[in-house]
């Protein structure tokens, strides 16, 4: 790489692949900027990896590690591994990381240790709870980057609090949200409710993964029974992670066959949006779809004891919900206005700062300017 910015990212799962769609094209359209971007195969299933690239107009990874599934000793040992002699070869100015999965913290470590700067996107974000391997992986990642994106200002004070200093700590908006704001036209006109034969407003969408959800088998149960008894008001379409599915057949579940819990393969990404974008409510435990129905004032229902983005509580549409069947049902029908107390949750009240589709640009100049500056200085 000749040009006078020499910019490495690494990606491996589908949430960095629509962090990274903005920031590539913000990097590449300034000059004298060269950009490499190396997927480490994390996420090996083309339904769930190559499709985000196509519908997010990313260009073909420069380079691909293929280390698919393991453990996660064993994948981020991996990453490590195949990740260093790319590096060398390479030799960027900056190594940028996304979001908070084991490809993250492999690639900070090796870069680190290389005496690479690392910047983290989507930095600063906790949900202290050190059950989630997400929690420490973006603790540790956040230790060693040099240049800090944080989405929100709660991100900034959890920074501030562990001690990073104040000159590292970009805030710079929701990335993600770029991505949504570019690819919704499109995502609206792919005709996805009618495919699923579903109207606007008259259905709930559900996507489960994590394994405090799905690995116990009772516990899956309950949720499965939950969504069942809920499908015979409005339908649920639940787009069924492969991890997912694996639990339901290792526990021998079957959904009972009303006609109305639909479990769909995995959806690309532009089609899950057009489905977000007009559901009812969403029910999930997943982090980017609080974010993303937080900006579409789509009432969400998080499966979990904790999150990292709370924001999406306090200014947005988002609920933490008990993992427990008749929980999320309780919840679910009080939304969707059949319960008692608050009722349905309606549009938030304004947008999150910041959260205004221009974080990558943003990005790309706080890079330009440390570059530039620690160019000059190795003169």
């Amino acid at each position: 790489m000749s040009a006078a910015r020499r910019i490495l990212s690494v990606v491996g799962a589908r949430p960095n692949f629509m962090k990274l769609a903005p920031l590539a094209r913000a990097l590449t359209a300034r000059e004298g900027t060269a950009h490499v971007i190396v997927h480490t195969g994390q996420h090996y299933d083309p339904e769930m990896s190559d499709s985000f690239f196509k519908d997010l107009g990313i260009p073909a990874p420069d380079e691909n590690l293929e280390v698919g599934s393991a453990s996660h000793a064993q994948q981020t040992a991996a990453i490590m591994q195949r990740i260093e002699p790319v590096l060398l070869a390479r030799g960027p100015d900056l190594v940028l990381v996304y979001g908070d999965v084991n490809s993250t913290v492999a690639a900070a470590l090796v870069a680190a240790k290389l005496g690479i700067a690392v910047g983290h996107v989507e930095a600063g974000l906790r949900s202290r709870d050190w059950t989630m391997p997400e929690e420490i992986n973006r603790v540790v990642t956040d230790r060693l980057a040099d240049l800090l994106f944080t989405p929100s200002r709660d991100a900034d004070e959890n920074l501030r609090a562990e001690g990073v200093p104040a000159e590292r700590i970009h805030f710079v908006g929701n990335i993600m949200i770029d991505s949504l704001v570019a690819s919704l036209p499109k995502a609206r006109s792919l005709g996805a409710l009618a495919r699923h034969k579903v109207e606007s407003r008259s259905y709930v969408l559900v996507t489960l993964h994590r394994p405090s959800n799905v690995d116990d088998a009772a516990a899956l149960k309950s949720l499965l029974e939950a969504l069942e008894t809920l499908s015979e008001r409005e339908p649920v379409l639940f787009p069924v992670h492969p991890r997912t599915r694996a639990r339901i057949r290792d526990a021998g579940v079957t959904p009972r066959a009303n006609g109305r819990l639909h479990l769909l393969e995995p959806i690309p990404y532009l089609e899950m949006l057009g489905l977000v974008d007009q559901a009812a409510l969403v029910i999930t435990d997943s982090g980017g779809l609080q974010e993303e129905t937080s900006y579409l004032g789509v009432p969400c229902l998080t499966v979990r004891p904790n999150t990292e983005r709370p924001v999406t509580c306090t200014q947005g549409t988002n609920r933490l919900v008990e993992p427990r069947g008749e929980a999320v049902l309780a919840a679910a029908e009080q939304v969707l206005g059949r319960g008692t107390g608050e009722g349905r949750m309606g549009k938030p009240a304004k947008r999150i700062e910041l959260w205004d589709g221009h974080a990558a640009e943003r990005i790309a100049a706080v890079i330009e300017t440390y570059l530039a500056r620690h160019n000059k200085q190795r003169v």
